[in-house]
């Protein structure tokens, strides 16, 4: 099992910005990708972007591309969420998680609270 700590979140005004961090422990030798993933009050939980750890290839949901950079340092089995030019729709719990190869997501951190001002 793979344990998560989210950190970073925040209130910020419309236009700001924010840095998520995920920190990895246990074992992080099985994981295969990092994803985060954010869900608003009353709706469902949504993908936001993810990070393949061995070669940095990334992938966004449509909502944040050019706006949100997800990162890794290998060195510290953490990822990174960069948010530029928030808006008051990404607020939301963001939470991260790992997938082993082959697998879905199965190890999630306890979410970060980001609140987005208009």
């Amino acid at each position: 099992q793979v344990q998560l700590v989210e950190s970073g979140g925040g209130l910020v005004q419309a236009g700001g910005s924010l840095r998520l961090s995920c920190a990895a422990s246990g074992r992080t030798f099985s994981s295969y990708s990092m994803g985060w993933f954010r869900q608003a009050p009353g709706k469902e939980r949504e993908f936001v972007a993810a990070v393949i750890w061995s070669n940095g290839d990334t992938v966004y949901a449509d909502s944040v591309k050019g706006r949100f950079t997800i990162s890794r340092d290998n060195t510290k089995n953490t990822v990174y969420l960069q948010m530029n030019s928030l808006k008051p729709e990404d607020t939301a719990v963001y939470y991260c998680a790992s997938r082993r190869p082959g697998t879905t997501y199965d190890s999630w951190g306890q979410g970060t609270q980001v609140t987005v001002s208009s």
